[in-house]
């Protein structure tokens, strides 16, 4: 991989380019970009075969850790709007891998359980999910991957401000 500068008004913008010749610049959001469509890729090749999107898991994997969660607390944790968690839902309660059942304390909310089948399909993929994640930070030394998560979660942390569903969108107008 080349690295050549590219003139900028304050200090020069690394850009790396790779194997094939694309070139790209070394700042966080493409960075980050990048990082986002290895992650997703790796989860999609993880699921083929399976007939799930990432996030129909995702919503697989947080409801399996904490049963009867609402709506909005899955949308919270996945970083998508309530509707987009709504209609995934829907599609997962179809299959018949999620019920929904009215809250006792919150009628307005529907509280989120894996049935028998959902349990199962999430046990099943579990394993490679968690052996094709540590497979993404395989290049890093041991102790490098928990520095670098620790790193992304303190970045996370400290702009936790941007990451809500839509930001980052164009206004209208």
């Amino acid at each position: 991989m080349a690295r050549r500068s590219v003139p900028d008004t304050d200090r020069p913008i690394q850009v790396i380019t790779w194997t094939k010749g694309v070139s790209v610049r070394r700042v966080p959001v493409a960075l980050a970009r990048r990082f986002v469509q290895i992650c997703t890729a790796v989860v999609a090749e993880t699921l083929e075969g399976e007939d799930l999107t990432p996030l129909q898991y995702a919503v697989l994997a947080y409801v399996n850790d904490e049963p009867d969660m609402d709506q909005a607390g899955i949308a919270a944790r996945i970083g998508i709007d309530r509707n987009t968690t709504g209609v995934l839902l829907e599609q997962l309660e179809r299959r018949g891998l999620v019920v929904r059942n009215v809250s006792g304390t919150d009628r307005r909310a529907k509280l989120v359980k894996l049935t028998k089948q959902g349990t199962d399909l999430h046990e099943r993929v579990r394993p490679a999910m968690r052996s094709n994640q540590r497979a993404i930070l395989s290049v890093l030394p041991p102790q490098e991957r928990e520095k670098f998560l620790d790193q992304l979660v303190s970045i996370i942390e400290a702009n936790e401000v941007y990451a809500r569903p839509g930001a980052g969108r164009r206004k209208r107008k």
